[in-house]
């Protein structure tokens, strides 16, 4: 079953992701050359806090873990699920996701940017660029009467005709009173397949791109995916209301 949110459950939405969009937003600026992930952490801890919220990701399962951080913070090759660590401070020419994910009033809001640490390489910023931009295409077909599928093939088409490959282990999905709700959305995949869109579904769109190929290895922490030819891997989201007309996109900051 897909979740249809009614009107007081959307405003409660729009609530949850204003504020994780601009706890993100905050967070983003304090990226630079000699900060920590476990500095980025902290201050997101922080942030989530002054909102009156609490991180979605902390303590969250798989199997026997439970993750160990407020913010997902993958860098480089990482694709998804970095754990903050003291020892690991970011340099210049490095890139790093942060995914925020939070619970306001029982629902939740989750937003994912790839931040720049000082200047890249004009490859790694056409990465960026590609992925950012094959979000946006995502979005703009989750529309009433398209489908799942129009959202993986706009993406898909892209990301592929750019050069770069789409991560197929982990998709985008429904979002609400949990984190993860039906339906699942693949990054790739055919037009007008997958189940029907339709007004009040609340989608969290996020596309995972690596610079050169599309496998994927997991570290012993038993979360860090990244890629397997240790190449720069980019991911970009929002979360996302289907109406009777265009998208709105919920996470977008106050700025």
């Amino acid at each position: 079953m897909i979740p249809i949110k009614n009107p007081d459950e959307i405003q409660k939405m729009r609530k949850a992701c204003k504020v994780a969009a601009n706890v993100l937003d905050r967070l983003c600026k304090e990226v630079k050359p000699g900060v920590t992930t476990y500095d980025l952490d902290q201050i997101c801890k922080g942030l989530i806090a002054e909102y009156g919220a609490v991180s979605a990701c902390y303590n969250y399962p798989n199997g026997r873990l439970r993750y160990p951080c407020h913010v997902c913070i993958s860098t480089n090759e990482e694709v998804v699920h970095g754990i903050a660590d003291i020892r690991h401070t970011l340099q210049e020419g490095d890139i790093t996701s942060l995914d925020v994910s939070l619970v306001l009033n029982g629902f939740v809001g989750d937003n994912t940017r790839t931040v720049r640490v000082g200047e890249v390489s004009e490859k790694t910023e056409m990465l960026l660029q590609v992925t950012e931009q094959s979000l946006y295409l995502g979005i703009a077909q989750a529309r009433a009467g398209n489908r799942v599928g129009d959202i993986s093939a706009a993406i898909q088409r892209h990301v592929e005709a750019n050069g770069f490959s789409i991560v197929r282990e982990f998709v985008g999905h429904g979002v609400g009173r949990s984190m993860h709700e039906e339906p699942q959305i693949p990054n790739y995949g055919h037009p007008r397949t997958g189940p029907v869109l339709k007004p009040g579904m609340t989608l969290a769109i996020e596309p995972m791109v690596n610079m050169g190929k599309p496998k994927i290895a997991f570290a012993d922490d038993g979360w860090t995916a990244y890629a397997k030819d240790r190449l720069p891997s980019a991911h970009y989201e929002h979360t996302v209301l289907v109406t009777e007309n265009e998208p709105e996109i919920l996470t977008l900051p106050e700025n």
